[in-house]
């Protein structure tokens, strides 16, 4: 059992207002009593072992709905995270496989909605070139697959005076395309994996196709997520005046690999609603008010100001 959480909800709206806002707080036993729809961000620490990674992530997944939470929001490689390459192909499925299958029982006795935020999916020539998707998959109340999007944009890396080397290509496939906005309990969800947030056009894409809401679940690497990731989060919220929710993996998951954690969830103001730290698995629940995403836009009606296409290409033409 995880001993703490950060727990953001009607009852604690004041701690957005103090400096210990991003602090650990001890789990409160009551349920959200909010009318608004209410969005549970997860932090977990996957390994290898994808029978206790499904243990933890259920009890997560069971707890959020046990509080309010409509939908749950589970990190980049929620079902394992590999030691090697050949682990990581190795341990890999088809959506119509058992981790998928798990996933999809869990919501439908919940009722609850699932974002599946990294699967290791087999491409469609896996028998002949043994290569994956790192597939984000929305599950509804019922059980059903609604959506999935292939990470389009693959980390590629070399830090050397951070420690820092990773290769997605090598073994990942580039998905082909965004996938529209998803219409779920907590108003439309716009969906991206980890690397993609550095790209704001894929997020300013799902901004102009209706998104309420960007979802970027992660594994980010302690060294880049000290530096980069909480501005990043911040910056794509406040460009698209959309909620941020970002769902991460946190600690050691072996010997090769941590990950910074800090599952963070962002208003379309820019401000940080609740931060999950970077020591242990736990949630934020949060509130999703989507008056927040309209007054917002109504206020500082940035889309309404943006040239067209054309002018921001203009030197490239000169």
């Amino acid at each position: 059992m995880f001993t703490a959480r950060c727990i953001l909800g009607t009852s604690a709206k004041y701690l957005t207002s103090l400096p210990a806002q991003r602090q650990q707080i001890k789990l409160q036993n009551r349920m959200s009593t909010s009318l608004r729809p209410v969005a549970a961000v997860c932090q977990v620490t996957a390994t290898p072992d994808k029978k206790a990674n499904f243990s933890a992530c259920k009890q997560l997944v069971e707890e959020a709905k046990g509080r309010g939470a409509s939908m749950v929001f589970l990190p980049e490689a929620y079902d394992y995270i590999g030691s090697s390459r050949e682990e990581t192909l190795s341990l890999s499925e088809s959506l119509t496989g058992d981790t998928i299958s798990q996933y999809s029982q869990l919501a439908r006795k919940l009722e609850v909605w699932l974002s599946l935020g990294g699967f290791h999916e087999r491409g469609h020539n896996w028998e002949s070139d043994r290569r994956i998707y790192n597939s984000h998959i929305i599950i509804n109340d019922k059980g059903e697959i609604i959506s999935v999007y292939r990470k389009s944009h693959l980390f590629d890396v070399e830090l050397p005076e951070k420690g820092v080397s990773l290769k997605e290509s090598a073994f990942t496939i580039p998905g082909p395309s965004l996938v529209s906005p998803v219409q779920t309990p907590i108003g439309k969800v716009g969906l991206g994996i980890c690397y993609d947030l550095r790209f704001p056009e894929l997020s300013l894409a799902l901004q102009r196709q209706g998104a309420d809401i960007l979802t970027y679940p992660s594994a980010f690497t302690v060294a880049t997520g000290a530096a980069h990731w909480e501005v990043l989060l911040r910056a794509r919220a406040i460009e698209t005046q959309c909620f941020v929710l970002a769902a991460a993996q946190v600690g050691r998951h072996h010997e090769k690999r941590s990950s910074y954690g800090h599952a963070l969830a962002v208003d379309p103001w820019g401000e940080v609603l609740g931060d999950c730290g970077g020591e242990k698995p736990g949630m934020v629940l949060v509130e999703i008010d989507l008056e927040k995403v309209s007054s917002t836009r109504r206020n500082m009606p940035v889309q309404q100001h943006r040239r067209n296409t054309d002018f921001y290409q203009s030197l490239e033409k000169s």
